[in-house]
């Protein structure tokens, strides 16, 4: 077995983590309290190519792979938690439909632009009454002539009003139960297509998180992503994937965590000395740095396998769901490590407890990714 990264990816982690110190980390805090990001920073993703690291090159994409994107989520994550879901939703969610679904038509129109960081992609898949049960989808698409007629709402939607582009779940023959979900593909500024509701969130508050209306939205017969029918299937293998970056963000987010500790915990003095000599401060540090080793090596694995065409539900699962977890401890301990200080804004950590617990919600809760382990198992 070989543990060390090749050449290339270690130059891709190396480059972003570069960029995420120098472009990002510094304003990560601004871009919170002021709500957004800005377009500047989207922009300079855009000229280092990171959207396109998973996707081949004939499609505008760098022609990487899938550890070298989480590599990248990972880097960004550890500076700005916000950014990094900006980053994770519009590749893993938002783009990788058109390139795993998509007719070379749709990949052209689609694909390319998403992939160059042209066009932001989003993928609406949550509704009011469909969030663990993604099955409940509720939006429906009904067929007139070369048009789909689409009426529903989607909600907790990330990239939702920034995105040039959104898959949406919908269904189509409404008595077939998951066999009649589909996905379409509706452009911005689609007749019918709204955006309302930005959310004040506890955390990752300068990501965008809207809710979508359709009210009689009608898009052409060739924007159904494969055939009817097929959207459940098609998603349920988009969110394995979109799992792996939510551990690789989670990863990054522990890191920040790790890295704020070990450097409170040498600068703060109490009782005459620093307070990672004492030992109650030390086996707190020991065990985040364990714990995020772990997780990390998990997210990996599970990256690895996708790269390589294997199966990875399972081993995605458990990357998500401990790397998030691992997440959440990592913060609360921070926080501890800190004091009264890490409860107040001028240091990161209570930032990062509050973008923290995202991880463990976001692309299926801990709960239902211990259910997709254990069916994996044939329980």
């Amino acid at each position: 077995m070989d543990f060390d990264l090749s050449e290339e990816h270690q130059m891709i982690r190396r480059t972003v983590k570069e960029f995420a110190d120098r472009e990002v980390a510094p304003s990560a805090a601004g871009w919170e309290q002021e709500g957004r990001l800005p377009a500047a920073i989207l922009e300079a993703m855009r000229e280092l190519d990171l959207f396109g690291l998973p996707f081949p090159d004939e499609y505008g994409g760098v022609g990487s792979d899938y550890l070298a994107y989480a590599l990248a989520v990972e880097e960004i994550g550890r500076a700005s938690g916000s950014l990094g879901i900006t980053y994770a939703a519009h590749v893993s969610l938002g783009t990788s439909p058109f390139y795993r679904f998509g007719s070379e038509d749709q990949k052209r129109r689609w694909l390319v632009p998403c992939a160059r960081g042209e066009t932001l992609a989003a993928f609406a898949l949550t509704e009011p009454n469909a969030g663990s049960d993604a099955g409940g989808t509720e939006t429906r698409a009904i067929r007139d002539g070369d048009e789909w007629v689409i009426n529903g709402s989607k909600c907790f939607i990330t990239n939702g009003s920034l995105a040039g582009v959104v898959v949406i779940t919908a269904l189509t023959e409404k008595d077939k139960g998951t066999r009649g979900i589909s996905n379409l593909v509706v452009p911005a500024g689609t007749p019918g297509f709204r955006v309302t509701s930005s959310y004040h969130k506890l955390g990752l508050r300068a990501s965008d998180t809207v809710e979508l209306h359709f009210d009689d939205c009608r898009v052409p017969a060739d924007h159904l992503l494969g055939k009817p029918g097929e959207g459940f299937r098609q998603f349920l293998q988009i969110l394995d994937g979109g799992r792996i970056s939510i551990a690789a963000l989670s990863v990054g987010i522990a890191q920040a965590c790790l890295d704020a500790s070990l450097t409170y915990a040498r600068q703060r003095v109490q009782f005459g000395k620093p307070i990672s000599s004492f030992q109650a401060i030390q086996f707190k540090l020991a065990d985040m740095a364990t714990e995020v080793e772990l997780a990390r090596l998990a997210t990996w694995r599970a990256a690895w396998l996708k790269d390589r065409g294997r199966p990875f539900t399972r081993e995605a699962a458990m990357a998500k769901l401990y790397a998030s977890e691992v997440c959440v401890r990592a913060a609360l301990e921070a926080v501890q490590i800190h004091g009264g200080y890490g409860y107040m804004a001028e240091y990161p950590v209570e930032r990062y407890l509050r973008d923290a617990k995202l991880m463990t919600i976001g692309e299926g809760t801990s709960e239902i990714q211990r259910l997709v382990i254990a069916r994996q198992l044939g329980c």
